[in-house]
């Protein structure tokens, strides 16, 4: 695998890891036992001594606790590629997602880092949102709504709507989310169910990041795969 190094200021030194579409090696982001490659982005730590880091490992287990808000960053920045992410809601249903593209940290709200989301929160699994970044659906009206009111800042219309919000497993079971980043396209299943397909991304390569937003979500398996070109829409 040819692994170009390059270094950026973005808070710290970050690396860039551009991973050559000619290797197929999968790259476990969770490593099962720590947050190796990661960094933690909650606001509320900055200024109380006593806020929690909703982040944590616990059995095996990658666990967004919720509170206080924030972002589990990765510290190396992809392009072309597969993720694979499989979580859970364990206790009760709530808000989470999974940021591709991500790069200058709070970009939105003062929280949110520029990025697309691919949204996780229960029964909209699938849907996008744009922070500070866009991208085009089929049927953009229908599923984003009135057109003049469109944008990716603070008060715009940033959601898209996904394809279908029947793919989710019943609550407390694992979930598999399969994300494509090709180029400037996003292609995005939610157990085997194709539930997004975006295309013209202002961004095409960027830094994963997963949320706390509200509620505990377990993750199992967060891996990374180099790919070439986006499976087929049907597969």
């Amino acid at each position: 695998m040819n692994i170009i190094l390059k270094p950026v200021l973005l808070w710290s030194i970050v690396v860039i890891i551009m991973i050559t579409a000619s290797s197929a090696q999968t790259i476990r982001l969770f490593n099962g036992k720590d947050l190796q490659g990661w960094h933690i982005d909650v606001p509320e730590m900055d200024t109380s001594k006593t806020a929690r880091n909703p982040f944590i490992i616990r059995n095996g287990l990658l666990v967004s606790l919720g509170e206080p808000n924030g972002h589990l960053i990765t510290d190396a920045v992809y392009e072309n590629y597969r993720l694979r992410v499989e979580y859970r809601f364990a206790g009760k249903p709530g808000n989470c997602g999974v940021l591709v593209h991500a790069s200058t940290p709070r970009s939105l709200y003062q929280m949110f880092p520029k990025s697309i989301e691919v949204q996780m929160m229960h029964e909209n699994a699938g849907d996008f949102w744009c922070i500070v970044e866009d991208i085009k659906v089929p049927d953009m009206e229908k599923r984003r709504g009135a057109r003049e009111e469109w944008g990716i800042t603070e008060g715009k219309k940033r959601r898209i709507l996904n394809l279908t919000d029947g793919s989710e497993k019943p609550l407390g079971e694992w979930n598999t989310m399969v994300v494509e980043c090709v180029k400037d396209s996003v292609r995005v299943w939610l157990n085997n169910d194709l539930v997004n397909d975006g295309y013209g991304s202002t961004a095409t390569k960027g830094q994963v990041a997963l949320q706390a937003e509200g509620a505990e979500v377990e993750f199992r398996k967060v891996e990374l795969t180099a790919i070439r070109q986006l499976s087929a829409a049907g597969r």
